[in-house]
């Protein structure tokens, strides 16, 4: 297991903002535990808002490949 520099409270803290504002995480009592999954949905929605400004980039970083190709 990889520790983080942020203490329990800190992590808590983020775990319960991805859970009740993003929907990010789900979680479900295991005893005194709390185990936390990723939900993949909303990252699926954010990549398909992003997918327009991926094929613009694309094209302008290709553009600027070539560019930088040619003129070395």
């Amino acid at each position: 297991m990889q520790h983080l520099t942020l203490s329990q409270p800190g992590v808590s803290k983020h775990l319960k903002v991805l859970r009740r504002e993003t929907g990010l995480v789900v979680v479900r009592a295991d005893g005194k535990r709390r185990l936390y999954a990723l939900r993949p949905e909303p990252l699926a929605e954010v990549d398909q808002w992003l997918e327009p400004y991926r094929s613009f980039w694309a094209e302008r970083l290709d553009a600027l490949e070539r560019h930088l190709e040619e003129n070395s």
